[in-house]
C-alpha cells in the first residue's frame, strides 16, 4: 500500500481527481477521539501503509498539535512525518490532494514528505472577503480597515505565495493592480463559498489566471477563523497534472538524511526535520550557495 497522507479534519479531504488517487486519512482531534483511540488509529495506519505523512498547519488548535506529537512519541516510531506547512485551509487541502496523487508513484516516503514544502511554493491561495477589519494574516492598511465597515465592501486577498490585497466590485478604484498576481504555469482552481455572495472568483479571477478548470467544494470549518470573517469565498490554484508534479519533484537532487537515514529533497528532512549539513568550502575556492530547491 502507498504511504498514507493524513489531515486533521474530514473537510480537508478533497475529491480525488482520478480513480488512481487514494483518499486521505483523518487524524481526529482530542475532542473526538481519546488518546487510546488516537494511538489505535495511527498504529493501524502504519500497519497498513508502512509510513504516515501528516499535514500539521500552524493554525491548528494547540491541543491537536500536542496530541499528534504525543502519539508519535508514545509509538516510538520514525515512520510518522508531521509537516508544518503554513497555508490557508483550502490551500492545505489542495496540497494534501497533490501528495495523495504522488503516493502512487515510485517516490520513497522521505522524498514524498520533503516534497510538500516544494509543492507548497506553487500553490496560489487566497479569498474574496467582505471585511479585512480583523485580518492579521497579511498586512492591511488603514484605508482598507476603514472601508471594511461599508456593507458592500469586498476585497481580493492573496495570502500565498506573496501577500496582495485590493478592493474589488463597483466601488473599486479604476487603476490597475486589482487582480492578484497569478501563476505563470497551468493550474486548476478550487474554491469554496462562505456566507459572502460573490461570483468574482469564477467570473473574473479564473479567466484572468487562465486556469484549466474550476471546481467548487464545501468550505473548510477553519477557514472563517483563518480569514477572520465568515463572509468569504476561498480559492486555491495549483498544478493539477500528476505527471507535472512528478517531474517537478524528480528534478530536485536527492540527499540522505544524516540523522534518520530517510531519502529527501530540499534542505530539511520531512520525518525528523533535521537540516542538511552543508559541506565546508574547499580551500582556495569561492564558497558556493547551498541548494535552495524545495526550501
Amino acid at each position: 500500500m502507498p504511504t498514507a497522507i493524513a489531515v486533521t479534519s474530514a473537510d480537508l479531504v478533497l475529491p480525488a481527481p482520478d480513480r488512481h488517487t487514494p483518499g486521505a486519512a483523518v487524524l481526529h482531534p482530542p475532542g473526538e477521539v481519546d488518546l487510546e483511540g488516537a494511538l489505535a488509529e495511527t498504529a493501524a495506519l502504519l500497519e497498513r501503509h508502512g509510513h504516515l505523512v501528516a499535514l500539521v498547519p500552524p493554525w491548528l488548535p494547540p491541543a491537536t498539535v500536542r496530541r499528534l506529537h504525543t502519539v508519535r512519541a508514545i509509538l516510538e516510531t520514525d515512520r510518522i512525518a508531521l509537516l508544518d506547512i503554513d497555508l490557508p485551509p483550502l490551500g492545505t487541502a489542495v496540497l494534501a490532494r497533490q501528495l495523495r496523487q504522488l503516493t502512487v508513484s515510485d517516490f520513497s516516503p522521505g522524498v514524498l514528505a520533503s516534497a510538500a514544502r516544494l509543492l507548497s511554493h506553487y500553490i496560489y491561495a487566497g479569498a474574496v472577503l467582505g471585511s479585512v477589519a480583523k485580518l492579521d494574516r497579511i498586512p492591511v492598511g488603514l484605508k482598507a480597515h476603514a472601508r471594511s465597515w461599508s456593507p458592500s465592501a469586498q476585497f481580493a486577498v492573496l495570502a500565498h505565495p506573496r501577500p496582495h490585497l485590493a478592493r474589488i466590485g463597483p466601488a473599486a478604484p479604476a487603476h490597475g493592480g486589482v487582480l492578484p498576481p497569478g501563476p505563470a504555469f497551468a493550474t486548476h482552481l478550487t474554491f469554496a463559498r462562505g456566507t459572502l455572495t460573490s461570483d468574482w472568483v469564477t467570473a473574473e479571477l479564473a479567466p484572468a489566471w487562465k486556469v484549466r478548470g474550476v471546481m467548487e467544494n464545501p468550505l473548510p470549518a477553519d477557514s472563517a477563523r483563518w480569514w477572520a470573517t465568515p463572509k468569504l469565498v476561498e480559492f486555491a490554484a495549483a498544478i493539477p497534472d500528476v505527471s507535472v508534479l512528478y517531474q517537478l519533484v524528480a528534478s530536485v537532487r536527492r540527499e540522505q538524511c544524516r540523522w534518520c537515514g530517510f531519502e529527501l529533497i530540499g534542505d530539511r528532512c520531512g520525518f525528523c526535520a533535521a537540516p542538511i549539513a552543508t559541506p565546508p568550502p574547499e580551500t582556495g575556492t569561492t564558497p558556493r550557495s547551498p541548494a535552495t530547491a524545495g526550501s
